[in-house]
Order: C-alpha cells, then sequence, then structure tokens
C-alpha cells in the first residue's frame, strides 16, 4: 500500500502522530509531505499553492490513500491533483477551527473554518483524536452556516459524518517502567505551548494565591514557547522566583527525567483537544489537574478535575500540596498507548 501523508501545519503533536504512525505500520509505503507550523492563515489557504509549486512531481504519483491531516486543503489539492480524487481519502483532526475560545483576538478566520469543513466533505473517513472533538466541529460546523445567507440544509449531512467519523487518539508510546517513585513532589507542572488559548493567566493568578498564603511548592515552566508570549510569563517569572524550579522548554530527555520526579501537571485551558502533554505527564506519575471541560472529562476521572474556576484550582492544589495524601493515585494510561490503537489505525488505512 501507498499512502501520502499530508500535514500542512505539522505542530509538535502532529509531527509526533505521524512519526508513530509511519514507524508502527513499516509494511506501509510512505511518503510524507509537511509543512511548518508558522504564518497560520496563509498556511492554511496556502497549502495547496505551496505543494503544487514544489512538489508537483510527488503529487503527480499514484497512491492507495490520501491521508490528510484538517489543516490541509485537500478539496483543492484534489481539483489541482484530480487523479488524487481516485485514491482512498481520510482527514485526521487533531483540532478543528470551530472550537476555539470566542474571546481569543486570533480567532480563526471563515476561510480555516472552510478548509476544514470541506476537506471533511472530500474525504472517505474522517477521525478524530477525541470525540469533544467530533462533536464540537459538527456542533460549531452547523451553528456557523446557520448565520450564513444562505440558509444551507446542512443539519443532516452533517449529522451523517458524525455518525461514520472514528474517534481515534494519537497514542502514547509506551513506557518500560512506568510513575514517580519516592514521595509525592510539591512541584507544579505547566507543561504548555506558552500562548494564550491555555489560559495561563488563571493559572499563575492561582500560584500567587497560593505563595501568598505560605503554601510550600516548586515550580516548573516548560513547553513550547513562542517568539511572542503572553506577558504574564514575564510578570509570572518576577513575582513566582522564589518557587522556580525551571522555567524554559527542556531537553526532551531532561522533560522525561522532570516528569519521571512526579509532582502535579495542571491545566486551565481554554482550547484543547486531546492534550498530549497532560497525558505524558501523567503516564510518567505526574499527578493531572484539569479543568471540567472541554476534551477532560471524556479522558480523566473526576478526581482529577477541578470546577474550572481559578477558586476551585485554588482549593483543589492547595489541598494536594499541604496533604500530599489527598491526591489520587498515579492513572494507568495503558489504555492510550500505541499497542492498543495499532490495529484500529492499520484497519482505517486499510479500509477495514
Amino acid at each position: 500500500m501507498r499512502v501520502l501523508l499530508l500535514s500542512a501545519y505539522e505542530a509538535v503533536s502532529h509531527r509526533y502522530w505521524a512519526d508513530q504512525l509511519t514507524a508502527r505500520l513499516d509494511e506501509i509505503e510512505w511518503v510524507r509531505l509537511s509543512l511548518a507550523p508558522r504564518h497560520f492563515a496563509w498556511r492554511i489557504r496556502g497549502n495547496p499553492l505551496g505543494w503544487w509549486l514544489k512538489e508537483h512531481a510527488t503529487l503527480s504519483q499514484l497512491f492507495d490513500v490520501v491521508l490528510a491531516t484538517s489543516m490541509v486543503d485537500l478539496a483543492t489539492l484534489i481539483g489541482l491533483f484530480p487523479h488524487l480524487g481516485q485514491a482512498r481519502k481520510i482527514v485526521y483532526f487533531h483540532e478543528n477551527q470551530f472550537a476555539y475560545p470566542s474571546s481569543s483576538a486570533q480567532r480563526p478566520p471563515v476561510e480555516a473554518m472552510m478548509v476544514n469543513l470541506y476537506a471533511a466533505l472530500a474525504a472517505d473517513e474522517v477521525a478524530f483524536n477525541t470525540a469533544f472533538n467530533r462533536d464540537s466541529f459538527i456542533d460549531g460546523a452547523k451553528a456557523f452556516l446557520k448565520k450564513m445567507p444562505d440558509k444551507l440544509p446542512v443539519a443532516e449531512p452533517l449529522e451523517v459524518l458524525r455518525r461514520r467519523a472514528h474517534v481515534l487518539p494519537v497514542p502514547l508510546q509506551a513506557l518500560a517502567g512506568k510513575g514517580a517513585s519516592g514521595s509525592p513532589v510539591n512541584r507544579i507542572i505547566w507543561n504548555h505551548r506558552w500562548e494564550y488559548d491555555k489560559n495561563p493567566q488563571d493559572f499563575f493568578e492561582v500560584l500567587y494565591r497560593l505563595s501568598d498564603a505560605g503554601v510550600s511548592f516548586e515550580l516548573a515552566v516548560v513547553g513550547q514557547r513562542f517568539r511572542d508570549a503572553p506577558a504574564v510569563f514575564d510578570e509570572a517569572k518576577e513575582r513566582l522566583g522564589a518557587h522556580i524550579h525551571c522555567w524554559e522548554p527542556l531537553e526532551y530527555r531532561e522533560y522525561q527525567a522532570l516528569l519521571d520526579e512526579g509532582g502535579i501537571v495542571v491545566s486551565t485551558a481554554w482550547h484543547e483537544f486531546q492534550g498530549l502533554a497532560i497525558l505524558e505527564a501523567a503516564q510518567r506519575g505526574a499527578r493531572p489537574l484539569v479543568p471540567n471541560r472541554l476534551c477532560f472529562p471524556e479522558l480523566y476521572p473526576a478526581a482529577y478535575r477541578y470546577d474550572g474556576t481559578q477558586q476551585g484550582l485554588y482549593e483543589r492544589l492547595k489541598e494536594w500540596l499541604e496533604v500530599p495524601q489527598s491526591r489520587p493515585p498515579a492513572l494507568d494510561l495503558q489504555a492510550f498507548e500505541w499497542p492498543q490503537w495499532q490495529a484500529r489505525y492499520r484497519g482505517l488505512m486499510s479500509g477495514e
């Protein structure tokens, strides 16, 4: 089987997924084309043109399957290379453009939403990393199109898409030895992108309160940092200096070692479709504390969730820090590891 794998905005989690998929299904002859994760608005509209100009020879070949991430303008690409329409077309949604926080200054444009929608409609199979991702895409598309002038009768076609969609998470690599050893560590870990949609404001406001209350904790702020990080990070580095264990993205081995030491990994996100960073930390023994919204109720039992407010996070963190025995046990995440999903992905590729 020859498979063309297209990733139009290859962020870290997208690359992780593609690397693992191609390594695990090594009986497939893979051809990969990817674009760097920058200039979002241009990437999502310009990817067919860029590939048409630079990868014409590759895209002119014959493939059994075209596997594209949801940022790929698959409908336009098929128009430019009609023979690709004869392949089996699969679109994988790491995220969707209909579920961004409504207050975001970077709210995705109409073009990005329509690229997602046309890609899904052009595909033979559609897969999402969580049911939340699937449902927010379908419900968001219906709500969006309801506001448009033509009042198109889209409800039933979108419900058909919901019913036939696959839910396949980005699986974790299996670990030989799992879990932090020794006493619970009073370390709070932020391992997300340093961006507004991960809601660092709530996170740091709670930590300021904990510090003012004299609660003892260490702070590890890692994760992917971009040129224009929210200003709250600079303020927090100054105000929480006495608590800081590390404050920078780490090399992967150092990062794994940090997670292996345990602690509490926190999310305050307004925008999350699976949250691979939290899952990886929890897999290595850190206790996840996540808001009761987005994909999190689907992935984590109630003992690992707070009500989503600053007050709720403050109360749970204070208890977990002052009474370590109150923390729930380490999570067993074998159900999210590759051995549990390899056959499902193989079936998706082969159409079984």
